[in-house]
């Protein structure tokens, strides 16, 4: 049985929202573990999205057959090991998660009004005690309008950049650091032009530019604000 709404509105969220590569997922994956309350990371559901359009060749210009294919994942995510694993139908598909073209087609389908309504009610149903920790977009504007602190946490694109090139980098794969620019560029245009819930700080919340501080900095901040 689920539990009544207003039960579910009294459990705390703080949302931290902002564009791709600024740190949102070390900081709430940190912040939670510190908490001892629940993760959601929103981004994921939208990569897992965008896998299994690829996966059936899902046209992208095909609102209503994205919208199904969004309402009906077949994913879990397995937190028995040391890190977070996505499976999509059964298969661990983690590491596909981070691809650039997964980060694309991410944020194309974002924009898709019909996959936003399929993920939100998804989305919402995190919302557990003792608390929740969301990592998105939009988890402050839509999904959370009610969070108790709302962080929207930024960087310069050319900072942004150089921290995915490392972490590719480091993983062996081959990349281009003014192709990943132009790519973050592209996307941050994309994320913030889109009519359906936009990329931008919610009213209410706090803004931290991470371009000159270290993750350890940007924890403390966040702390501090807790």
């Amino acid at each position: 049985m689920n539990a009544p709404e207003s039960v579910v509105a009294e459990v705390p969220v703080i949302t931290v929202d902002g564009p791709g590569g600024s740190g949102k997922g070390t900081i709430t994956t940190r912040l939670a573990n510190y908490l001892g309350w629940h993760f959601l990371d929103s981004g994921a559901l939208y990569r897992l999205t965008a896998l299994a359009v690829m996966k059936k060749h899902v046209p992208v210009d095909d609102e209503e057959a994205l919208g199904e294919t969004a309402g009906n994942l077949d994913i879990c995510f397995d937190t028995s090991g040391d890190a977070v694993r996505a499976v999509l139908e059964g298969k661990d598909v983690t590491d596909d998660l981070r691809r650039e073209d997964t980060g694309v087609m991410a944020s194309r389908i974002a924009a898709i009004p019909a996959v936003r309504t399929a993920l939100k009610e998804r989305q919402r149903r995190f919302r557990q005690a003792p608390g929740l920790v969301a990592d998105g977009r939009d988890m402050g504007t839509v999904i959370f309008p009610d969070a108790r602190l709302k962080i929207f946490l930024t960087a310069s694109a050319e900072v942004r950049a150089e921290r995915r090139y490392k972490q590719l980098k480091e993983k062996g794969e081959s990349v281009n650091l003014t192709r990943l620019f132009r790519e973050i560029k592209a996307r941050d245009k994309r994320d913030e032009s889109r009519s359906v819930a936009p990329l931008r700080p919610a009213e209410d919340a706090v803004i931290i530019d991470s371009t000159g501080l270290s993750i350890e900095e940007v924890f403390n901040k966040v702390v501090s604000l807790v």
